[in-house]
């Protein structure tokens, strides 16, 4: 099929990938409270793709559409390790005005996972 990549990741995989890096278990229940917060700025996670993250969200100032996040309900998500670097980076600045530690990446990895259909 032309323009179809082979995934380099899963998101078990990245989930196993920033465990590892912050160094302690990625609590699902702190990820679902980070994802749900506004961390004192204008912006959380659940801002542009909703609560829960299953369905297409929206971007909150562009209202460009987003892919549900929730990786159960977009088989694409979390399985290209440049988009998923890229992403955190780009949205955990926009929400906490830095980039989001290992640990924040583990905890919103094992919500995500969590969510089943």
């Amino acid at each position: 099929m032309p323009g179809a990549q082979a995934a380099d990741t899963t998101p078990a995989q990245q989930l196993s990938h920033w465990t590892a890096q912050a160094g302690a278990p990625a609590q699902a229940a702190r990820g679902e409270a980070f994802f749900k917060q506004g961390h004192g700025g204008e912006w959380s996670c659940a801002s542009c793709h909703g609560t829960p993250p299953t369905a297409q969200g929206k971007h909150a100032s562009t209202g460009k559409s987003i892919e549900p996040l929730a990786p159960a309900f977009n088989a694409k998500a979390f399985t290209d390790t440049a988009k998923t670097d890229k992403w955190f980076k780009r949205n955990c600045k926009d929400v906490l005005s830095r980039e989001c530690s290992a640990q924040e990446k583990a905890d919103v990895l094992a919500y995500l996972t969590r969510i089943k259909p």
